[in-house]
């Protein structure tokens, strides 16, 4: 392994929420030396929203050159990170929209990547999140 990890993104229309949920991934990863995770949540004014400027920008600070997962929270965050996926050059190179449950998925991306797992592996461990049952 070269030493560069999948960086992790988590896209929501709460700046609290985004940074909350990073917080929590980041504890329960364990602590020690883990991917770069970064939020991305709200709007430019502080509001409520998705910003493609904030996410793309999300993205880059955790670009180690081995993708990036982004992990999104509701609908209109799903067409943002579409619609900057289209455009080509707004993300960096490898960066994908990964289906999974906020909350879980992005716990289980952060220890994938922070594990050494390929983008494949993170976005895999962060889908099988859907799977958690809790009763």
């Amino acid at each position: 392994m070269s030493g560069e990890r999948v960086g992790i993104v988590l896209v929501s229309h709460s700046a609290a929420v985004a940074a909350a949920v990073a917080e929590l991934a980041r504890g329960l990863a364990g602590g020690g030396d883990l991917a770069p995770v970064a939020a991305a949540g709200g709007a430019p004014d502080g509001g409520l929203g998705t910003s493609s400027e904030l996410i793309a920008a999300a993205a880059k600070s955790v670009d180690a050159g081995a993708g990036v997962a982004l992990l999104v929270d509701l609908g209109s965050a799903v067409l943002t990170v579409k619609a900057l996926l289209a455009e080509g050059d707004e993300l960096p190179a490898g960066a994908r929209l990964v289906d999974a449950p906020f909350v879980e998925g992005a716990v289980a991306a952060l220890v994938t990547a922070s594990a050494g797992g390929d983008l494949d592996a993170v976005a895999a461990a962060a889908s099988e999140a859907y799977g958690y049952r809790k009763v």
